[in-house]
């Protein structure tokens, strides 16, 4: 990708913060992430579909993986991940988890470490962190933050699994290396919503060094610049510009929005968003 001149510099500097510092990592960091994915496959609906988004997350071949698994053909992961074959039993499940936790060891534990960093505290850079009861539809969102999408509009994304309130300020000066996985709470399957944006394309360049990608980007109160739009459409994911007048306005109507899925959730009568014309 063919970035603006006066970007580069900032690129530069952001990727080697975030490549920095890759030491071994302790057991119980690598027990704990295996945990992580293990049980989002057991408990998700689609398990296949689950297992093959961690797969490409760990940037593995179906190939390579059933290489390691002592499989006899790459067609056995496949078949689970189209959902010809039935749910994998938890021996399958352990040998999958466990050898792509190989796999990365054996690249230097970068994607290790970026996703153990989930289940750390965030920073004073984020505001507000949420995971939806229940995946919201991004429409629904979009509305509620007053949102126009200004990059990948042809891009459908249907829904995401929780959103991040960040002070994109705060998140240069106090983030290093790989704690800026802590920006996805417990899922990659957000939208991250920059405030306080004082350069105009650094969000997105923080999007575009990591290895972590959201479903959706949303700028708050600040117009994406071409740089801005050309890294979304380069990275495909969907940037939307939300006009709420404030940040506490922002963060109330998600807060509102959480609070809806929640009683969706628990089964309660909600009267659905109305629908939002093309």
């Amino acid at each position: 990708m063919h970035l603006g001149e006066n970007v580069k510099p900032l690129y530069l500097k952001l990727r080697s913060a975030i490549g920095e510092s890759y030491m071994s990592v302790p057991p119980s960091l690598r027990e704990v992430l295996a945990r992580r994915i293990a049980g989002e496959i057991i408990l998700s609906s689609k398990p296949g579909a689950t297992m093959r988004k961690w797969r490409e997350l760990f940037a593995v071949s179906q190939m390579t993986l059933s290489e390691t698994m002592g499989l006899s053909s790459s067609a056995v992961i496949s078949d689970y991940e189209s959902g010809r074959r039935e749910s994998p039993g938890a021996k399958f499940i352990r040998r999958f988890v466990l050898s792509l936790l190989h796999i990365d060891e054996q690249k230097g534990s970068r994607f290790i470490r970026e996703f153990a960093k989930l289940t750390s505290s965030p920073s004073m850079a984020v505001v507000d962190l949420r995971e939806f009861p229940i995946p919201v539809r991004v429409e629904y969102l979009r509305r509620a933050i007053s949102g126009e999408i200004v990059a990948c509009k042809e891009k459908y994304v249907k829904e995401v699994n929780g959103y991040t309130v960040i002070d994109s300020r705060k998140a240069v000066e106090t983030y290093s290396g790989s704690e800026y996985a802590q920006l996805f709470g417990a899922s990659t399957d957000r939208a991250l919503i920059f405030t306080s944006i004082d350069a105009g394309c650094l969000p997105m360049m923080i999007v575009r060094v990591s290895s972590l990608k959201p479903r959706i980007v949303v700028f708050h109160k600040t117009m994406p610049d071409e740089e801005s739009i050309r890294i979304a459409e380069y990275e495909q994911i969907p940037l939307i510009y939300s006009s709420a007048p404030t940040l506490e306005q922002l963060v109330k109507s998600l807060r509102k929005l959480y609070r809806i899925a929640l009683r969706i959730k628990l089964g309660r009568r909600v009267r659905p968003p109305p629908k939002i014309s093309a």
